[in-house]
Order: C-alpha cells, then sequence, then structure tokens
C-alpha cells in the first residue's frame, strides 16, 4: 500500500497503527545515549539548520533507522531531492513504522511525524511530493542514521506471480519475494481491477537480492528462462495484459543489461523475444493472500497441476543457485 495525504488524515483523526514493538526510556536515559544535539532534535522536538547535513545529498542504496531506538524508518529508493534542505522521502519503509500527529506551533498547521516504536521526533509531512504519493516526509538528519545495505530490489513479470514467486523464493542470495502490480496507472490497485486489464499494470514480482551472492543478469537470465518471452499477453492459460513479459529497469545500467540479456537468449530461440523493457515508476504489493501463496497452499489444484512441474524444472536446470535448505 502506497500512503496518500488521506491515509495521513486518517491516522491523525482515527488513531496510528500499531508498531511492531515499543521502546520507552526516561528523559536521563535517553540523554545518556544520545549527544546534545541528537536529544534537542528528537526529545525535544527541535529542527535542524536547512543544509546542514551532507545526508540531503547521498542518494546511494541503504536504509535509514531512527538515531534512538534503532528501527529502520526509510529505505533510500524512497529518498529523493526536494531542495529544502533536509533529507526527503516519499514512503516510511513500512506503514507502521511512522506516527502522525496534528502540530498547530508557530501559527501554522502541519503534520508532525515521529518514530511510532519510541514517539521520537522526525520532521513533518507535506502534500508537496513526487507522484504517485505525493508526500514528502522532511525528516532531521539528525534523527536518522544510515544503515549500509547490498540489498537490491529488482521487478519483472512473466504471467501468474504465484509462479514467478514461487520459483524466486528458491534461489541462493535472494533474501524476499513479494507479488504485486507495475507498470500501470492506478494507485492501490486491487487484484480485480488488474485482473480486469484496464489498469496497465501487469502481475509482477520485487526480487529483494544480495548482488555478491546472485547477479541482476543472473535473475534477468532466469525470469527469460522460466517462462515464454516470446508471446503477447499470454501465459499459459493466463491471457491479458496483465500477463505481459516485462523488465523494469531502475537506472541505465540496469536497462543496458536487460538488453544485453535479451540478446543473448534470443540467440537461443527461434521466436522473436516480444518482453517490453520498461523505466520503473511504481511497485504495488499485492493483498496478503497472494504472497507466499505457493508454500501457503501446497494442495491447491493450481499449485499441484502448474506450479510442482515448473518447480521440477526450475530445481534440475538451476540445481547449483539454490538455497542449500531447498
Amino acid at each position: 500500500m502506497i500512503l496518500k495525504w488521506l491515509d495521513v488524515l486518517k491516522f491523525i483523526n482515527q488513531g496510528n497503527p500499531e508498531p511492531d514493538q515499543r521502546v520507552n526510556k526516561s528523559e536521563q536515559e535517553w540523554k545518556q545515549i544520545l549527544t546534545e544535539e541528537q536529544f534537542y532534535i528528537t526529545r525535544k522536538k527541535g529542527t535542524e539548520r536547512a543544509h546542514s547535513s551532507e545526508m540531503c545529498n547521498l542518494f546511494e542504496p541503504g536504509k535509514y533507522a531512527c538515531v534512538c531506538c534503532h528501527t529502520v524508518l526509510f529505505d533510500s529508493e524512497e529518498k529523493f531531492q526536494s531542495s529544502t534542505g533536509w533529507p526527503s522521502f516519499t514512503q516510511p519503509i513500512k506503514v507502521n513504522a511512522i506516527a502522525y500527529h496534528k502540530d498547530v506551533s508557530f501559527g501554522m498547521y502541519r503534520v508532525e511525524v515521529t518514530c511510532n516504536t519510541c514517539d521520537a521526533h522526525l520532521g513533518h509531512v507535506f502534500q508537496d511530493g513526487p507522484p504517485p504519493s505525493g508526500l514528502r516526509y522532511c525528516i532531521n538528519a539528525v534523527s536518522l542514521e544510515k544503515i549500509k545495505s547490498e540489498e537490491r530490489k529488482a521487478v519483472f513479470g512473466g504471467g501468474c506471480f504465484w509462479c514467478t514467486e514461487a520459483l524466486f523464493h528458491q534461489l541462493k542470495g535472494v533474501v524476499k519475494v513479494e507479488s504485486g502490480y507495475s507498470g500501470g496507472t492506478t494507485v492501490n490497485p486491487t487484484y480485480r481491477e488488474v485482473s480486469s486489464g484496464k489498469t496497465g499494470h501487469a502481475e509482477v514480482i520485487e526480487v529483494t537480492y544480495i548482488p555478491s551472492e546472485i547477479s541482476y543478469e543472473d535473475l534477468l537470465s532466469i525470469h527469460l528462462s522460466t517462462h515464454n518471452p516470446t508471446i503477447f499477453n499470454k501465459q499459459g492459460a493466463d491471457r491479458g495484459t496483465q500477463y505481459r513479459s516485462i523488465i523494469f529497469y531502475k537506472n541505465e545500467e540496469e536497462n543496458s543489461t536487460a538488453i544485453k540479456v535479451i540478446e543473448e537468449i534470443q540467440n537461443l530461440l527461434d521466436e522473436k523475444i516480444v518482453t517490453e523493457i520498461a523505466a520503473y515508476k511504481q511497485f504495488y504489493k499485492a493483498e496478503e493472500y497472494h504472497q507466499n501463496y505457493y508454500n501457503k497452499n501446497p494442495e491447491g489444484g493450481y499449485c499441484q497441476n502448474v506450479i510442482d512441474p515448473k518447480l521440477k524444472n526450475f530445481r534440475e536446470l538451476y540445481k547449483n543457485k539454490l538455497k542449500q535448505n531447498i
């Protein structure tokens, strides 16, 4: 789910989401673990001077956590250059990572954002962010600590996401696989809407992986060899634009890699590859019952008749790339 301004207002008026955990300390305890500036910003609702931190202009991969309780709050993929003088993000890493509060100080109406785990003051959220959310989380750099991470994310589709998700879960170097929708115009689409073929979205998976263990090129090669990339808008019995073969790239390096891999696979096929290569815009996570569908429904007819045969071939073809516990 992509949070929008209406969601922010609902949290303010109806209550914030429940955090995964709570961290409570006395003022003295916070003073013992924070610097004077960190304490002033996070526990006394201070504001750092604009353009005072180089964090505003850092966009390398990683995550950002609360400096007080170390709860992860934002992902670098949601960070953007707002030129406001403070680090800016379009979304929190999880819906329940952030809490929202009315702020009428200084004669203004604003929405304060705090860490939902420990109540640390972070900054404010505004309505002038980029689409599709339109949100700008304007955060004090002092409130955050940068966490280096090797993890990267890749998004592609090739038919029903129940199948693709089940396959990529098996790979060594893959941390997480989530089913969802991408490539269309509808914000926060439902499965029913996507299934109508009118949203422009394709069923896709978002693969979180570690490049030192499995490369982006390997992921794309496996993707193109585990579905039929030579037919338009169809995989098996599934028909429609939502089942199209597609690769979303996030930068020119990924775009070049996708073109290269398709050319290499094309040399092995008689039919022309029609896989679409498109610039990534947004991934919308599918409803919870779609997530990890195969492992939740191993006795289901679709799993036994469609996914099981694919998995058998997949494990044989890529046995050297599988996780040890598979």
